[in-house]
């Protein structure tokens, strides 16, 4: 039986993007969102926030949140508005990439140097270069191992200096397409963390690491989840700031360059249009290819996206753009990735040929092309 592959007529997001839906328009479930942030009755979310930070605010001059940054715009702009606008002593947390930039390792210091109380956490090193290498092995995700860490540490870090509130900057599934569950619930758990952005993966990585010798358990403790007991008995509240407003990365790029220090790259991306977001480590540009190839959309979609939801692109505008970005291997960064990963461009490719898509790919002079055009439907 044959499948359709199709993409959302108001932006560009492709039926194959996990866990999308899209309506009887056409339209898929970011777009609808953005529809309904028009109309909908902000005041409400902003008098949950508020009893939030009521709640968990602290009486003695403690820290009473934590914001996971990078020195991104994201995390930057929701620090910016808990500490400046809303009153809160936030306390920034960092876990460090593996193959960090040197523009990202700019931003950070400039973020730190604008005013904020920050912690800076490397986890075993060893440990997190091989999650990250059995990850992209066994999941086909390139810093698994670290996206595991800023869920995992910075929770142990909340648990540890005792304080209640996380903020994690926009939900991914909702703003850009995915799974709805979370769209009217302003808290979410540690089990949607394992299942959605883990996509379920957490114990099978987990279980492969365990048969090397040389790593202890007491060596994963940074990488482990508490138990719901746990999190009971500390009391600590997960949260997206995008919950509570509408999420507009462009205005929070605006906020951070202004107040945060934010600056973006010269020379821009060969994988998308936009040289201001993602700019912390050099793993990225590995990680948009690789979802190039299982799915057929790169950054230059997500970003394209982002902008014809904003109002600021037209589709053909984007769709244009998407042409000319999305299959964009990384050759500049390949020799990085081989001495990172300790592979041969054998086995590197390997893995590439193990998740490729090959109902919409085919391998031409070692490389795989699509056999599709961007915004023309078809059956595979």
């Amino acid at each position: 039986m044959s499948v359709k592959i199709f993409w959302c007529k108001n932006c560009l997001n492709m039926s194959t993007r996990p866990r999308i839906t899209f309506d009887d328009r056409g339209w898929c479930n970011a777009c609808q969102w953005m529809e309904e942030k028009k109309t909908m009755d902000w005041s409400s979310r902003k008098e949950e926030l508020l009893k939030i930070l009521n709640e968990n605010k602290s009486k003695t001059g403690n820290f009473d949140c934590i914001v996971p940054v990078s020195g991104g715009k994201d995390g930057s702009y929701v620090a910016y508005m808990l500490k400046h606008v809303y009153g809160m002593n936030p306390l920034a947390v960092t876990v460090r990439p593996a193959l960090s930039l040197e523009i990202g390792d700019k931003n950070l210091q400039n973020f730190i140097k604008s005013g904020y109380d920050h912690i800076h956490l490397s986890p075993n090193s060893k440990v997190l270069d091989r999650l990250n290498k059995y990850g992209f092995i066994e999941k086909g995700f390139q810093y698994y191992g670290w996206l595991i860490a800023i869920m995992t540490a910075v929770i142990k870090t909340a648990a540890n200096f005792k304080i209640p509130l996380l903020f994690y900057g926009e939900d991914g599934e909702i703003e850009y397409g995915g799974s709805t569950e979370s769209k009217y619930k302003a808290l979410y758990d540690i089990n949607y963390m394992k299942r959605v952005y883990l996509e379920g993966g957490h114990q099978k990585v987990f279980d492969r690491i365990k048969q090397d010798s040389d790593i202890t358990d007491a060596d994963l403790s940074f990488f482990k989840f508490p138990t719901d007991e746990e999190v009971s008995e500390i009391g600590l509240s997960f949260t997206h700031w995008s919950y509570f407003e509408g999420w507009d990365s462009y205005r929070n790029y605006v906020i951070a360059k202004e107040h945060c220090g934010l600056t973006e790259k010269e020379e821009g991306n060969i994988d998308t249009f936009t040289n201001f977001s993602q700019n912390d480590q050099a793993l990225y540009a590995l990680h948009a290819y690789m979802m190039y190839l299982k799915f057929g959309f790169g950054r230059a979609t997500q970003d394209a996206g982002i902008e014809i939801r904003r109002g600021s692109m037209t589709r053909d505008q984007a769709l244009n753009l998407v042409k000319m970005y999305d299959n964009a291997y990384p050759h500049d960064l390949i020799e990085v990735y081989l001495k990172y990963y300790n592979m041969t461009q054998a086995e590197f490719d390997e893995v590439l040929d193990k998740y490729a898509n090959k109902d919409l790919f085919e391998k031409l002079d070692g490389i795989w092309q699509p056999k599709f055009i961007p915004g023309e439907d078809f059956y595979i």
